[in-house]
């Protein structure tokens, strides 16, 4: 009788596993993570220096047409990183397990993640268009950080609290403006190098010994 209890524990174990990785996406790269931050830093570090050209006024951040200009590239160019590195060390990791990348869990997670991402972008782009360059920093943090919250029930838990602690930075760089490059700084940069070590050494760090 024990051993059939056994049994039976063990196909349920395995079906609830199963079940969770048909609805959730669990191959995010740590690594990618690490250098996704380093990016955000590098990023940060650039406009930091870009700004001490033009300094702005701390509440209305007013710059020049061609600060604005090679703020966007910059941004754009971060953000094309970031992308290219997430999906290539993901894909890569779900090839040397075995599985699949497009799956229902990354589906919905992607959906998850699109919806708070083009919100937030969309909104962004009405305030420049408008000069209004202030709300930039903590709208990219705060909808950033929604975003993660949203897909975090589709993907690793760490991703939820990821999504917290970007939202608070985010409010913190509305509270204190003139810091608000910093708090990006740690929000894109700091936070995605701790969540990438941590995702690291938890998940995948073990499996390569």
């Amino acid at each position: 009788m024990e051993n059939n209890t056994e049994l039976y524990l063990s196909e349920i174990k395995e079906i609830r596993k199963m079940m969770a990785q048909s609805s959730r996406f669990l191959s995010l790269s740590g690594l990618s993570g690490i250098l996704v931050g380093l990016y955000g830093l590098a990023g940060a570090f650039i406009a930091w220096r870009m700004l001490w050209l033009v300094p702005p006024s701390p509440l209305q951040m007013v710059f020049p047409s061609e600060i604005v200009g090679s703020f966007l590239m910059l941004g754009a160019v971060t953000l094309a990183l970031a992308l290219i590195t997430v999906i290539w060390l993901t894909y890569r990791r779900i090839r040397k397990s075995g599985n699949k990348f497009w799956t229902p869990g990354s589906r919905l997670m992607c959906i998850s993640l699109a919806v708070p991402l083009v919100s937030g972008g969309l909104l962004i782009l009405i305030f420049i268009t408008r000069g209004v360059f202030g709300v930039i920093a903590p709208l990219c943090l705060v909808f950033y950080g929604l975003a993660l919250v949203n897909a975090a029930k589709f993907t690793r838990q760490e991703i939820f609290y990821m999504g917290l602690l970007q939202i608070v930075l985010g409010i913190l760089a509305a509270l204190i403006p003139q810091w608000s490059l910093f708090f990006w700084a740690a929000g894109f940069g700091l936070v995605h190098i701790i969540y990438g070590t941590v995702m690291f050494f938890r998940y995948e760090y073990h499996s390569k010994k």
